[in-house]
């Protein structure tokens, strides 16, 4: 991992982070905030470095360590907190405060490219999150030779992100997991059929969400809600997600969304209205053991989605409840990272991405003119 200036990730957290000693160790490192709301979904930049800080105590099983030699690094971690600098620095191309965001861009591309082992790989090597779709928004092509994380390929053409070199990486849940789930008969204790609040004004796929509510609003097992994400609507949301059999996941403005994360750790079997979705661990993680797929021409049939719902079998829902109270742990993000948990299964998924890089980097060489031959010529 880069030892970069703290403008770069913690400092962003607030100021006291900002002015703090230098480097960050696993003793100085900020705890994530509490009141950050909904910048909470996009913190698995934050995640994943403490990870590589935590120094351990010999016992655990890491998917990722942190090295002191360069030389003997598999990977290289750019903790550059792109979604959170989005967040912090102007939402939009007009604010003036969006120079900030790209004047950081600028720094850490002109930092990379001095590295010698930059340099060696042409990137190929290192591991950048952009967890936001728009993360690094002025500069992402200049990257995309690295391994980025992801959330989803919304916003990423072919030429620039795809699965065969990147990893898909969950959103971080917002809503508190539901850690006492333990109802003798769940199915019956949650009352509500189908339930859905959030925002209903997205962009791309995520219109489906205001054809959803003509549709399902006036239904009266179904909860369709419009609403936006504050601590109060949060906390809403979470009573809503554990007091329903199933919670709706429609696009938003990229396929996927942090309602999804909720659901699974509210043990709300989710509904997932979408005909192109990438969700994380898929070569580890069979989704369809705890979840509905609907295509968007389906769910917008009137009538058809929650008649399904009500005609599925009580025994398989109790099933796909049981699976998502045992992994729910793999979309945990926390500090000091547990056995399988978020950070460890994405360090998992780079790890197997790292073949193709090495693949990619033994070609490119092979292009080289080597220094002793352009001294004999």
């Amino acid at each position: 991992m880069y030892d970069l200036p703290r403008k770069f990730h913690v400092g962003m957290m607030d100021r006291r982070s900002f002015e703090g000693p230098a480097p960050v160790t696993a003793d100085n490192f900020p705890p994530w905030p509490s009141n950050s709301g909904i910048k909470k979904q996009h913190s698995v930049e934050y995640w994943l470095m403490a990870s590589l800080l935590f120094g351990g105590n010999g016992n655990e099983d890491r998917e990722a360590v942190r090295v002191s030699d360069p030389e003997s690094a598999e990977a290289f971690f750019v903790p550059f907190f792109s979604s959170l600098s989005f967040n912090t620095h102007g939402h939009n191309m007009t604010d003036p405060e969006t120079e900030v965001d790209r004047r950081l861009q600028v720094e850490l591309l002109e930092f990379l490219r001095k590295s010698k082992y930059y340099q060696r790989s042409g990137g190929r090597d290192h591991v950048i999150p952009m967890t936001h779709p728009n993360a690094f928004r002025f500069l992402r092509q200049e990257l995309n030779a690295s391994i980025l994380i992801v959330v989803d390929f919304g916003r990423y053409p072919k030429t620039m992100s795809s699965l065969s070199k990147d990893v898909v990486a969950p959103y971080v849940h917002v809503v508190d997991s539901f850690t006492d789930d333990d109802a003798l008969n769940p199915y019956e204790s949650r009352t509500t059929l189908l339930f859905f609040r959030g925002n209903t004004v997205r962009k791309d796929q995520g219109k489906i969400r205001i054809k959803l509510a003509k549709i399902l609003s006036a239904i009266d097992d179904v909860h369709y809600e419009k609403s936006v994400a504050t601590p109060k609507n949060i906390i809403m949301s979470t009573e809503g997600m554990r007091s329903s059999k199933f919670c709706l996941h429609p696009a938003g403005d990229t396929p996927s969304s942090c309602r999804l994360f909720d659901a699974i750790v509210s043990h709300c079997v989710p509904v997932i209205v979408s005909d192109k979705i990438e969700l994380p661990y898929e070569d580890e993680i069979d989704y369809s053991e705890f979840s509905i797929f609907f295509s968007m021409k389906e769910a917008l049939e009137p009538g058809y989605l929650v008649n399904q719902l009500r005609q599925f079998p009580k025994d398989r829902w109790v099933e796909m409840w049981k699976q998502l109270k045992n992994i729910s742990h793999h979309f945990e993000f926390q500090y000091p990272p547990k056995k399988e948990d978020g950070v460890n299964m994405l360090w998992r998924q780079v790890k197997r991405k790292l073949p193709r890089a090495q693949l990619a980097m033994h070609r490119s060489r092979r292009l080289k003119v080597p220094d002793w031959w352009q001294r004999r010529l």
